[in-house]
């Protein structure tokens, strides 16, 4: 019997080794349109909707949504290091906000909405000073940039029906992000970068 599990063993093809993946927190205002910016992006294996940044345990919709509990709806980006590195996350977030207000974005208004990069470790907090300190200095708008850096706290994923939905429903999510004035606003703000 040990011989045939050692013949086995020797003709199976090895396991391919475990992808590592990484977490990438953000907040851009609606978690739906942050959704859609980062699903596009290859590399990205999985983003879910939630909510970071405030004191209820398990909050609900309902509870981030009134501005009771200090959550802002944000992102979390599971992704492949080797396929995407964390700077060109970056590079997604910023062009897919507005970073020069505070408690908003486009329609959207409340601390609930406010932007934010969360980050997951000492390397992340490098990165993403360096890249606000390269949008200061490259930025096509005049206004100053808003956006804090903060350690990333717990992270609460958003009810089933915001995950993914803009796929889910393509209409009445083309009708809100449009209807908000968020790619307009993008294109103003960004210009050219935007459009690469």
């Amino acid at each position: 019997m040990f011989r045939l599990l050692l013949v086995l063993a020797l003709f199976m093809p090895a396991a391919a080794p475990a992808q590592k993946l990484a977490k990438a927190t953000f907040a851009a205002g609606c978690f739906w349109c942050t959704e859609e910016a980062f699903d596009k992006v290859p590399g990205v294996v999985e983003t879910l909707s939630g909510y970071i940044g405030g004191k209820t345990k398990n909050p609900t919709y309902e509870q981030v949504s009134a501005g009771i509990t200090g959550h802002t709806e944000a992102l979390q980006v599971s992704y492949d290091p080797a396929k995407v590195s964390y700077e060109k996350l970056l590079e997604v977030f910023w062009l897919n906000h507005d970073p020069t207000v505070v408690d908003r974005q486009f329609c959207d208004r409340g601390s609930q909405y406010r932007p934010g990069i969360f980050y997951h470790d000492a390397e992340q907090k490098r990165l993403a000073e360096a890249s606000k300190a390269k949008w200061e200095k490259d930025k096509p708008f005049r206004e100053k940039i808003q956006t804090p850096i903060e350690p990333a706290g717990e992270f609460w994923k958003a009810e089933d029906y915001h995950q993914d939905y803009h796929l889910k429903n393509p209409v009445r999510y083309r009708y809100y992000s449009t209807g908000c004035g968020r790619y307009s606003r993008l294109d103003d703000l960004w210009g050219k970068y935007r459009k690469k």
